[in-house]
């Protein structure tokens, strides 16, 4: 009976800590570059005055950033296929930590802007990359415990961050916000090559071709939106040339990519993955709830200030409580996604952010506010998010055959780009229309608030009954 259970227990013993090497790696790596971003979005002031460049100029540490990530997510998809995920993983790390290093020996702010762009090819890639290879590693028992941990980075990020970047401009240089990148892709680098399983070999099958007209469809087509969405919400004004003309080619060329990606054999992105009922609700909830959620980030910070006068580390501090409240929730929802009706729980979340980010207007809308009710109102909001992100992930790629995990992740990805750009945009030309002022920000809190509650509507698309088993 013991040599029998023995047998028996083996496998899912192996396959368990397959999983855990690789969501260690996949962590590391995820934290690694949404703290990156986040650090450096508190730094433009500094990094102005550093380089004796105009704040519009050091923008573009931020914007090169983002317009490469744009760039390369649509490929993950095709070099996972290519290269293998654990090459593709490596190649990634290699690049991000390369581009940190040279970021940190920058000598004016235009090298800066290039080697933050060659960041942004490898940030690009590690997100998709690790989460297709954790979730190809996790059985349908451990996929919910998998997904709240790979969402842990996202979350933790644009807490942990402005933090930490506060505190290094404070006490070291600017240098030290690329340098700290360097010991921990060392690390992840290491760790991936030891413990990531190597890629099974292809065989006699023909390599994926590439698909080029989509790639110079997509990629240039999603920069280019971006770049549009972003540069109209910064000068608060999208009919401008300089915002309408990229906002509107990005969305011609990406609008031109989906009509070959559903008439070609091999797209650069399949798209008809959306005609899956899960998953296509799942990605239209994520598009509203984080066009919502990510977009009304800037808020916070901004009021406290702008409005309040506080110091950027004093500001990130705040967030401190709801990032815990979105981990803590976060965990709790996506493990028990399976035993609960999805939709019935995604929706509640829906409408338990959508208060809490009325309840934070309302909050920021008080002159001389207190600052807890702010922040009661915030972790509200955050409980709200915990209950949403990961389990509708989850519920949307679970079903899913192995095989398409891979155009699944890119997907995702590609998603909540878009998603939290143009939230930023919309809620960006709010504040500045409104005012910065306390009746400004209740306003952008409130189309926010609206924004979130929308996804009430794909949300009913989701499963109602809990899984079987």
């Amino acid at each position: 009976m013991t040599t029998a259970r023995s047998v028996d227990t083996a496998p899912g013993a192996e396959a368990a800590a397959v999983l855990n090497r690789t969501l260690l790696v996949v962590v590391i790596g995820s934290l690694m570059s949404v703290l990156d971003v986040t650090i450096v979005n508190v730094a433009l002031r500094s990094l102005s005055e550093a380089f004796h460049a105009p704040l519009e100029t050091a923008q573009w540490t931020v914007t090169a950033y983002t317009l490469a990530l744009a760039a390369v997510v649509p490929t993950a998809a095709w070099a996972m296929a290519r290269l293998g995920t654990r090459r593709t993983y490596l190649v990634a790390l290699v690049l991000f930590t390369l581009g940190s290093l040279l970021a940190a020996c920058a000598w004016d702010i235009v090298s800066l802007i290039v080697f933050r762009a060659l960041q942004g090819l490898g940030g690009g890639l590690l997100m998709p990359v690790g989460m297709a290879m954790a979730m190809g590693a996790a059985d349908r028992e451990r996929y919910g415990r998998t997904m709240a941990l790979l969402g842990l980075p996202v979350l933790v990020g644009p807490v942990a961050g402005p933090v930490l970047g506060g505190w290094l401009l404070d006490t070291l240089t600017w240098r030290w916000l690329f340098l700290v990148n360097l010991p921990v892709g060392a690390v992840a680098s290491v760790l991936a090559a030891k413990l990531l399983r190597p890629d099974p070999p292809r065989g006699t099958a023909p390599a994926p071709r590439l698909d080029v007209p989509g790639l110079l469809m997509l990629s240039p087509g999603l920069a280019l939106l971006l770049f549009g969405l972003a540069h109209g919400a910064e000068r608060g004004d999208f009919a401008a040339p300089a915002a309408l003309v990229p906002t509107l080619t990005g969305a011609a060329l990406t609008a031109g990519f989906v009509g070959r990606a559903l008439s070609v054999r091999h797209p650069l992105l399949e798209l008809r993955l959306l005609t899956d009922r899960a998953f296509g609700a799942g990605i239209a909830t994520l598009a509203l709830f984080g066009c919502g959620y990510f977009g009304s980030m800037l808020l916070g910070p901004m009021y406290w200030q702008q409005v309040r006068g506080w110091s950027p580390t004093a500001t990130g501090l705040l967030g401190v409580p709801v990032g815990l409240a979105v981990g803590t929730t976060m965990q709790v929802a996506a493990r028990n996604i399976d035993k609960v009706s999805p939709r019935r729980l995604i929706r509640a979340g829906i409408a338990v952010g959508a208060l809490g980010m009325a309840l934070t207007g309302l909050a920021l809308g008080t002159p001389e506010v207190p600052a807890w009710r702010s922040v009661a109102a915030s972790v509200l909001l955050g409980v709200g998010a915990g209950m949403v992100l990961m389990p509708t992930m989850t519920t949307a790629s679970r079903d899913l055959p192995k095989e398409r995990l891979a155009a699944a992740t890119t997907a995702l990805s590609i998603n909540a780009q878009v998603s939290s750009s143009a939230g930023t945009a919309l809620v960006s030309v709010v504040l500045g229309s409104a005012g910065l002022d306390p009746a400004g920000f209740r306003t952008a809190c409130l189309v926010a608030a609206a924004l979130l509650a929308l996804a009430l509507l794909p949300a009913t698309g989701l499963p109602a009954r809990k899984r079987s088993g």
